[in-house]
């Protein structure tokens, strides 16, 4: 199958981005399977493994776009990571939504969510969870000294919790995602971050905090931290619940039930969290899960519905 990936930035990112980073592991997973893949990107775009085509977004979503200005021979599927406005003329397309519409809006026909929750919320039953690279994470099962929290300093991402929750119970927590002063001895920010730092950061934590105050679709570093071995504390928001599972981590309504689940961080076990990111979150069960989507819309013309985890 050739599948056209369309990505309206320049990928890879080198620290925040998690909807470019899956563009480029699904780009991958699915030359690894075997199918032909051309990604359409942002200038600057180099994707190792990957025919990558850079393009100007406006030029992708002008009205009579013809992908093959860009692309040799049939094209048998065109994905979109994002919204499309003009259709391409004689190619079945796809569309990941990466994010949230507005409330009350029903994603189009073509969408596919990013988890269960994420497309129950949207009026669909097509999903397909995200995956990561279990090879650029590394898994260590004995911890630092320290609590993570990895994310934008943004309150829908609770980052405020986690900050009161390290002041109250005194344990030392390194937030990465903008700089910020402290005087609190419990506190260190170290900004945005990625490569080896994100690397090294994600497995050594205790844990990763996720005190979310909004419907996360399916949050990459949730992910990021499984394949670490890191277990995670979230709220029970948006796909959350369904990411962390009962071997994963916990997750507590209130700040009082999150304060209690830190407490128990010698009862999780970072190999079951491993084991939790390989048997849902890698991005090759991912390719293969949108492969069933493209399948099942070049046969019955329409997207089948999502695999739930289990």
């Amino acid at each position: 199958m050739h599948i056209v990936q369309f990505q309206h930035t320049r990928v890879p990112v080198e620290k925040y981005g998690g909807a470019q980073r899956i563009v480029v592991w699904l780009s991958q997973a699915l030359v690894e399977l075997g199918h032909e893949v051309t990604l359409l990107a942002g200038r600057g775009s180099n994707v190792p493994g990957v025919r990558v085509v850079e393009v100007d977004a406006a030029e992708v979503r002008r009205p009579g776009f013809d992908v093959h200005q860009y692309v040799r021979g049939p094209v048998d599927v065109m994905h979109y990571h994002g919204l499309v406005e003009h259709p391409p003329p004689n190619v079945p397309y796809v569309a990941t939504l990466h994010g949230n519409l507005g409330p009350g809006q029903v994603a189009p026909s073509y969408v596919i969510g990013v988890s269960e929750n994420h497309a129950q919320r949207h009026g669909t039953r097509s999903y397909v969870y995200n995956g990561v690279r279990l090879d650029e994470y590394e898994f260590r099962p004995e911890k630092s000294d320290f609590d993570l929290f990895l994310a934008r300093l943004h309150s829908a991402k609770g980052w405020r919790v986690a900050v009161q929750a390290a002041k109250d119970e005194k344990f030392r927590l390194v937030i990465a995602g903008g700089w910020r002063p402290t005087l609190s001895r419990w506190l260190k920010f170290v900004g945005e971050i990625g490569g080896e730092q994100k690397r090294e950061l994600l497995a050594g934590a205790r844990c990763l905090w996720m005190p979310v105050q909004w419907d996360d679709p399916c949050p990459v570093n949730v992910l990021e931290a499984l394949a670490s071995g890191t277990p995670v504390i979230a709220t029970p928001r948006g796909s959350l619940p369904q990411l962390v599972g009962p071997d994963g981590g916990g997750i507590g309504a209130t700040y009082n039930e999150l304060i209690a689940l830190r407490r128990r961080l010698a009862d999780f076990d970072p190999h079951a969290c491993r084991r939790r990111a390989e048997r849902y979150f890698t991005h090759l069960r991912m390719a293969r899960d949108y492969v069933r989507m493209y399948e099942g819309l070049l046969r019955d013309g329409r997207l089948p519905e999502g695999r739930p985890l289990h």
